[in-house]
């Protein structure tokens, strides 16, 4: 088997090799990526459930400030806006903008070189066609010189071999794009996650009259 993708991989021509390197690289943030939204879920969710949200529940809610200061998550942050604006007694309308705000800020990081894969993905396969194009070319060019009687073995020969580097340049694009999809969703999920924080932010610090410890 490693035989033969060597073999498809050297027929493909010189095009074989930047999409190898498109797809190495789509591969390698496609991790970094997926280690990193998967810390990022684990660390959110155990920062507001095990720390914040109770220290709220405690009206506590400058330790809750101090906590967010010190961490590093970005549900942390988000709070720590919100925080502020309650401590220092402002409108529930300037909290749930403070919120928002820190929602925004933090869309970047976790968005952050995801677009690449789709437009790897894309790269790839424009590639891949090329390639392909390139290697027709050359060989209806070859054939034109060949011998009458070794023109259709020559052509389809010369045909198969150019379609390697289409088929490559596909095959390099289609897992890109399924990555891309799936760190889309945990990027979604994350985001909800971190409205429904906000939400019961609010619902916890409107329990009762909002008071800072």
């Amino acid at each position: 088997m490693i035989d033969t993708i060597v073999r498809f991989f050297q027929e493909g021509g010189a095009f074989m090799y930047p999409i190898a390197v498109v797809l190495v690289l789509g591969l390698a943030i496609a991790i970094e990526r997926m280690i990193y939204l998967s810390a990022a879920k684990t660390a959110n969710r155990s920062a507001f459930d095990k720390a914040i949200l109770p220290l709220l529940k405690k009206r506590d809610y400058k330790a809750a400030l101090r906590f967010s200061n010190d961490s590093n998550t970005a549900i942390a942050a988000m709070m720590g806006a919100g925080l502020s604006r309650l401590i220092a007694q402002q409108k529930r309308e300037d909290i749930e903008y403070a919120l928002e705000e820190g929602l925004m800020e933090t869309l970047p990081r976790l968005e952050k070189r995801t677009q690449y894969l789709a437009t790897l993905a894309n790269v790839s396969t424009l590639l891949g066609l090329l390639g392909t194009i390139i290697g027709l070319i050359a060989a209806f060019t070859a054939v034109a010189n060949a011998d009458p009687a070794e023109k259709a073995s020559l052509l389809s020969q010369s045909i198969s071999v150019a379609m390697n580097t289409t088929a490559f340049g596909l095959m390099a694009a289609i897992p890109l794009l399924l990555v891309h999809a799936v760190l889309q969703t945990k990027t979604n999920e994350l985001v909800d996650s971190f409205e429904m924080a906000g939400v019961k932010f609010l619902n916890t610090i409107s329990e009762q009259p909002s008071q800072s410890s």
